[in-house]
């Protein structure tokens, strides 16, 4: 997995250069994330979260250690990113700064979102509750999702957020008020 998360720095990255990616505190977070994700799975939760702790105070980069990352996961500039324990990223996903995927506090069981595959998230957007972001969805700068779906190939901005494209082309949608919660 290290190799698909060094792959995804090079991709997403045009400054990255040489060896210096190995220097990417986002690529730190995700190796501590793959070791306590580890430990968690086994019943190790006490020494999974010194794990994930020590990664947090290293990078500043929060990762619960019962998120779920896929392959390819680029966190760029990540500092006080935070990923909640229920959390699910697919594969090659984007991550900016300052992007919380976090839970409301009113949900049992999943309570964090699931990102599809290819999802760019910008800095500072906040995604709550167990929704489910679609594949190739593209959430701007400071965007705001609330307890809402969002559909495949789509471009979300704003607080509350709206869908601006959608497959191609230029729409102006609120996000669909039904929303999708497993309990």
């Amino acid at each position: 997995m290290a190799f698909e998360d060094i792959k995804a720095i090079y991709r997403n990255d045009p400054a990255a250069r040489g060896i210096e990616p190995i220097l990417y505190s986002g690529l730190h977070a995700i190796l501590f994330h793959r070791v306590s994700h580890r430990l968690y799975r086994w019943g190790l939760r006490f020494v999974a979260r010194v794990v994930s702790q020590t990664a947090r105070f290293l990078t500043g980069i929060e990762i619960h250690p019962g998120a779920s990352i896929g392959k390819g996961l680029f966190i760029d500039h990540g500092m006080a990113l935070v990923v909640g324990e229920t959390a699910e990223i697919g594969k090659d996903c984007v991550l900016f700064h300052n992007v919380t995927l976090g839970g409301t506090g009113k949900h049992k069981g999943k309570r964090h979102p699931t990102l599809g595959d290819e999802v760019f998230v910008g800095t500072g957007a906040v995604i709550l509750g167990p929704v489910k972001i679609g594949n190739r969805v593209r959430i701007g700068a400071n965007s705001f999702i609330y307890m809402c779906d969002v559909p495949d190939d789509a471009t979300v901005v704003g607080s509350p957020g709206r869908i601006v494209r959608l497959r191609g082309e230029p729409v102006d949608l609120p996000l669909p008020k039904t929303i999708h919660i497993e309990e």
